[in-house]
C-alpha cells in the first residue's frame, strides 16, 4: 500500500474535483438513509390503523430532517391515504436527488482518475526518454510497454472506482450504523456481530491477492514481450520456418499467465460469496432478534423494517469491500512496478539546464579515455587518445567489436567514460546542455530506424516540422535518394510503414543520411551507413558528402575504405585501442592492417 503514496501529488493537483466528488458521495448517501426512516414512519401509520394499536411513539430517534418532515405533514392533518401518498412521493423525490448526486459523483471522481491516468502516462513516457542507453539494453520493449499501458490502467482503477467506492461504502456504512444505533443499540450490536469475522477474511484474502497480482503482471510483461518480438521479427520467423516453435513459446508464457490468473480468480471466487454470506447472516440475525423484540413490543415492527432496509442497502457496499480491496491490491502491485522505473536515476545526467546559444565547436579531444560496458564487462575502449581539429574528416576502421561504434556513442554522451575525458572546443561534454550538444551532432547509426510516417516527416525528424519541402528535397539529393522518392506512390508523402518495412536496406540508409544532413550540424558521425548500397550509389553519395562536409568535422566509421574521399586522418582500432593512425599514404607505407585491407579491396574492385 505504501507504493500508492506516490500518487498523492496527483490527488492534490486535482483536489478541487476530488473534494467536490467526496461531497457528492456523502450527500448521496445521506439522502439514501432518509428513505428507510420515512418507510418506518409509514409502517407506524399502518400499525395505528390495526385493532388494539397503542399510541404512536415519538420520532426523535429519526434524523432531524426526517423529524422536521414528519412534524410538517402532521401539522396539516392529512388523511391516512394522503399521508402514505405524500411519503411515497417523498421517497421517490429522495431517490431522484440521490441519482443526480451519484451522476455528479462519477463526473468528478471518475473524470479525475482519467486526468491522473493521462498525467501518469505522460510522466512515465517522459521518464523513459530520460533514461540512458544502458537501461534499454537490460529491459525489454514489451515490459516497458506493459508497464505504461496495463499497469497504469490498473492504477487508474484505484484513483477512480476504488477511491469512489471506498468513500461511498465508508459513508454509507457510517450513516446506516449511526441510524441503527439511534433506533436500537442492542439489535445493532447483534447485526454487526459478523463484521469482525469479515475483517479477518478481508485481511487474509487481500494479502494473497497482492502477491498473485504482482506475479500476474510479471507474467503479462513476459507475454507482451514475446508477442512484440514475434511481430517485429516476423520475417526472420518465417524465413527460418519457426512459426510452430514461436507459437509453442507463446503458449508456454500464456499458460503461465493463465494459471496465475485462474489462481487469482479462485481466491476472488471465495472472497465475494463470503461477503454475501456475512450479509445474509446479518439479515437473519436482524429478522430473528427483531422478531423476538416485536413479540414483546409490536411497535418494534417499524424498527425491524428499517433495519432490514439498512441491511439490504449495505449489501452492495459490504460486498464491494472485497472488490475494492482487490482493485487497491492490484493497483499497489502495478504501482510498485511503475515506481521501480520512475525511481531509476539515469546514469547520464544533464548538469547544464541552460541551452547554449553558440554552436558546438568541431574541435574534439579524447584524453586517455577508457570505457567498459557494465552489463557485459566488455572493455570497449582502452586508454584512447585522439585529437581532431575543426573541419577534419576522420575515417575510423576496425574489425567487429573493436570499439568503433562505442567511440561515436561516447561522443554523443550516450555513455560516460570510466576514465579520461572528452572535450569539444576545450569544453568537457558534461558541461554542455545535453539536448543542445546532441542537436549540434548528426549521427547516422549502424542500425537504421525509421518511423511509421511519411518520407518527408522522417527526413524532417530532428528539425522544425515546418521545414520547407525544398530543404527536405535538398537533403535527399545530397543523400542520393531524391529520384527514388519521386518514384514512390505519393512521392515525399508516401507512408513507409513500421521501421521502414516497405523500403529496401539501401533506401532506409539514404533516408537516414538525409535526416542527418538536414540538421546542418557542426559535427557529423556516419556509423557504417553505406553497407547496403551498391558501389555506384556509394560513389555518388561520397561525392555529395565531400561537398557537403567541407566546413564540418566528420567521423566516418566503416569496415571498408572509401577511396573517393580524402581523409585528414585514418584511425584503425583494435580491441579498443588505436592500432594505426595517419594519412592514407603513411598507412600504406606502414604495411599493416590498413595496407592489407586496401590491397584486398583494390583487388575486389578490379
Amino acid at each position: 500500500m505504501k507504493q500508492l503514496a506516490s500518487l498523492n501529488h496527483f490527488f492534490w493537483k486535482y483536489r478541487k474535483r476530488f473534494f467536490i466528488g467526496i461531497f457528492f458521495v456523502v450527500a448521496s448517501n445521506y439522502f439514501a438513509v432518509l428513505a428507510p426512516q420515512i418507510t418506518g414512519y409509514v409502517i407506524n401509520l399502518v400499525q395505528q390503523k390495526l385493532p388494539g394499536a397503542k399510541a404512536s411513539p415519538k420520532y426523535d430517534a429519526h434524523d432531524s430532517v426526517v423529524n422536521g418532515f414528519i412534524s410538517l405533514i402532521n401539522s396539516f392533518e392529512f388523511s391516512f391515504g394522503w399521508l402514505v401518498a405524500i411519503c411515497s412521493l417523498t421517497i421517490l423525490f429522495i431517490a431522484i436527488i440521490r441519482g443526480i448526486l451519484l451522476f455528479f459523483m462519477r463526473q468528478t471522481i471518475i473524470v479525475m482518475s482519467r486526468h491522473i491516468e493521462f498525467d501518469q502516462k505522460n510522466q512515465i513516457f517522459q521518464h523513459y526518454q530520460q533514461l540512458d542507453t544502458s537501461f534499454y539494453k537490460t529491459h525489454s520493449t514489451g515490459d516497458l510497454m506493459n508497464r505504461m499501458s496495463e499497469d497504469v490502467s490498473r492504477v487508474r482503477m484505484y484513483t477512480g472506482p476504488a477511491i469512489m467506492y471506498l468513500i461511498n461504502l465508508t459513508t454509507l456504512i457510517g450513516f446506516c450504523i449511526v441510524n441503527m444505533l439511534r433506533k436500537d443499540v442492542q439489535l445493532t450490536l447483534y447485526v454487526l456481530a459478523p463484521l469482525p469475522l469479515l475483517a479477518i477474511t478481508i485481511y487474509w484474502v487481500n494479502s494473497i491477492i497482492n502477491k498473485k497480482s504482482e506475479a500476474i503482471q510479471g507474467h503479462l510483461s513476459d507475454l507482451t514481450t514475446n508477442a512484440q518480438e514475434s511481430y517485429s521479427g516476423i520475417r526472420v520467423i518465417k524465413s527460418f520456418v519457426q512459426e510452430k516453435a514461436m507459437l509453442g513459446f507463446f503458449e508456454k508464457n500464456s499458460e503461465a499467465y493463465k494459471q496465475q490468473a485462474i489462481g487469482l480468480a479462485k481466491v476472488e471466487a471465495f472472497y465475494f460469496p463470503s461477503m454475501a454470506l456475512m450479509i445474509g447472516i446479518s439479515t437473519l440475525v436482524t429478522i430473528f432478534m427483531g422478531g423476538m423484540h416485536a413479540l414483546e413490543d409490536p411497535s418494534k415492527v417499524s424498527t425491524i423494517v428499517e433495519f432490514v432496509i439498512y441491511i439490504n442497502m449495505l449489501t452492495f457496499p459490504v460486498s464491494a469491500i472485497g472488490w475494492t480491496a482487490s482493485m487497491i491490491q492490484r493497483a499497489a502491485a502495478s504501482q510498485k512496478r511503475l515506481n521501480e522505473f520512475l525511481e531509476t536515476v539515469p546514469n547520464i545526467r544533464n548538469h547544464n539546464h541552460n541551452p547554449d546559444s553558440e554552436k558546438v565547436s568541431g574541435e574534439i579531444l579524447f584524453n586517455n579515455v577508457s570505457f567498459t560496458y557494465s552489463n557485459t564487462g566488455i572493455k570497449a575502449i582502452q586508454q584512447l587518445n585522439l585529437a581532431i581539429q575543426k573541419g577534419e574528416k576522420i575515417l575510423i576502421l576496425g574489425k567487429t567489436g573493436s570499439g568503433k561504434s562505442t567511440l561515436a556513442q561516447l561522443l554523443l554522451r550516450f555513455y560516460e567514460p570510466d576514465k579520461g575525458s572528452i572535450t569539444i572546443g576545450g569544453k568537457a561534454l558534461s558541461q554542455f546542455n545535453l539536448q543542445h550538444l546532441r542537436s549540434q551532432i548528426s549521427y547516422v547509426q549502424q542500425d537504421i530506424f525509421l518511423f511509421s510516417d511519411t518520407v518527408a516527416n522522417n527526413i524532417r525528424f530532428g528539425v522544425d516540422p515546418s521545414t520547407s519541402m525544398e530543404t527536405v528535397q535538398k537533403a535527399a539529393i545530397f543523400a542520393s535518394i531524391h529520384q527514388e522518392i519521386l518514384g514512390f506512390n505519393k512521392s515525399y508523402e508516401t507512408l513507409i510503414g513500421e521501421r521502414g518495412v516497405t523500403l529496401s536496406g539501401g533506401q532506409k540508409q539514404r533516408i537516414s543520411i538525409a535526416r542527418s544532413l538536414i540538421k546542418n550540424p557542426e559535427i557529423v558521425i556516419f556509423d557504417d551507413c553505406l553497407s547496403a548500397v551498391d558501389a555506384k550509389t556509394e560513389k555518388t553519395i561520397i561525392g555529395n558528402l565531400y561537398e557537403y562536409l567541407q566546413q564540418k568535422t566528420a567521423l566516418i566509421i566503416t569496415h571498408r575504405i572509401l577511396s573517393g574521399f580524402r581523409f585528414d586522418q585514418i584511425i584503425v582500432l583494435e580491441d579498443g585501442k588505436i592500432a594505426e593512425q595517419g594519412t592514407h599514404e603513411s598507412l600504406l607505407q606502414l604495411n599493416g592492417y590498413y595496407a592489407t585491407l586496401y590491397q584486398l579491396q583494390t583487388q575486389e574492385d578490379k
